[in-house]
């Protein structure tokens, strides 16, 4: 059966990571599939970040053609509002947030059925095809629960990647006039000949030994920071302030804050880049499209139960990369990662050509996975009751 409207409730839980895919989905069904997108998020504030014409008082509003409503948490307020919704022909519990019962009951009720969809966290690991797509009927509802998860392989939901994504890069690196306009935004000029580099992280142990590698080695480093976690770290160890428009040069080393900017113009940053530094789920798929080398910080958990995911992705991204290039990756990865050893730049800086070939070779193996809107849409059409 052919769907036309979602659901889509996410809880903000590092700040960007989840609202940030949520987002992303969201204007992606609505623009691309013409589908109309109810997005529910608990945190506007953190919200608003991404999406700056936000109004996170508002009860209701519209942006990119999703509607924004907040989701409420005490009691009293989600038992009205989620009585009075009517749910839509798809509804997504992005990373397992858990529905209002309220909800789940107006779901039970409608017909036909919505299709309900655990949109689950990223993940390279060789158990995510096994899960894929599984259903989960509900102890008492009439309603059954699937779990769609994002993937690198065959026989997973793939990656968020809007359709016209590789002509937009291609024409931003052919347009010195686009380039411009993205460095006047950043409130920063490019250094001839240094080796660009975005830095997006959470608190790093690593980063003041990289910085002053950067500082100290033979090569020229334009490192760019948006403001927030990074920026503040990079700017204690530098004893300065982290403003937009600031910048710090020492030795080989050039540090500029950039605003934070929004999803649509952060694609850009990472074009414009020769290496990006990413973290947790939103921006890693992004650097991938953006064809660069790549330094992931992966959201950490407790027991280390990160280092699985890392080590997985590692594994699976080094078949197609040289050998040599790739262990260093991993060495420095897993430094970077406070998995043990320091962070060897000299080494990784070495093998930056090598890494540039194998993330342009992974980036077209990826596409052939199809994109995770157009794979979720065509899964739910088969599940709508």
């Amino acid at each position: 059966m052919p769907i036309r409207s979602w659901d889509i409730f996410c809880t903000v839980i590092d700040n960007f990571g989840d609202i940030g895919v949520c987002w992303r989905l969201a204007r992606q069904l609505a623009q691309e599939h013409g589908h109309t997108v109810r997005l529910w998020v608990d945190d506007l504030n953190a919200f608003a970040r991404l999406a700056p014409g936000l109004d996170p008082t508002a009860p209701q509003q519209r942006i990119a053609g999703v509607e924004i409503r907040p989701w409420p948490r005490d009691e009293p307020a989600a038992t009205t509002v989620f009585c009075e919704a009517v749910p839509h022909d798809v509804v997504i519990e992005a990373f397992a947030c858990t529905l209002p019962e309220p909800f789940l009951a107006r779901m039970a009720t409608r017909v036909p059925h919505p299709a309900w969809i655990n949109l689950e966290y990223l993940s390279a690991e060789p158990w995510v095809r096994d899960y894929h797509a599984m259903p989960s009927p509900h102890p008492r509802l009439p309603l059954t629960k699937h779990f769609f998860f994002p993937g690198f392989e065959p026989g997973t939901g793939g990656l968020l990647r809007e359709t016209a994504l590789g002509a937009e890069r291609e024409a931003f690196l052919g347009s010195a006039a686009a380039q411009a306009a993205l460095w006047h935004r950043l409130d920063a000029q490019p250094l001839a000949e240094a080796l660009k580099v975005s830095l997006f992280a959470y608190a790093n142990a690593s980063l003041p030994a990289l910085l002053q590698q950067w500082r100290d080695g033979p090569r020229r480093v334009q490192c760019l920071v948006p403001l927030g976690l990074a920026a503040d770290q990079v700017a204690a160890c530098l004893d300065t302030q982290a403003q937009v428009g600031r910048h710090f040069t020492a030795g080989a080393l050039s540090v500029h804050f950039v605003p934070f900017v929004r999803q649509e113009h952060y694609d850009e940053l990472l074009w414009a880049c020769d290496l990006n530094f990413v973290r947790g789920e939103d921006s890693f798929v992004r650097a991938h499209w953006a064809s660069r080398p790549l330094v992931w910080q992966i959201y950490p958990q407790a027991d280390d139960a990160h280092r699985a995911k890392l080590d997985a992705y590692l594994e699976l991204a080094g078949r197609h990369a040289d050998p040599a290039a790739s262990a260093v990756q991993t060495a420095f990865w897993h430094a970077w990662n406070g998995f043990g050893g320091e962070v060897d730049w000299p080494a990784l800086a070495a093998r930056l050509p090598a890494l540039q070939a194998a993330a342009g070779n992974w980036q077209r193996r990826l596409r052939h996975l199809g994109d995770l809107a157009a794979n979720l849409v065509a899964f739910c059409e088969n599940q709508v009751e």
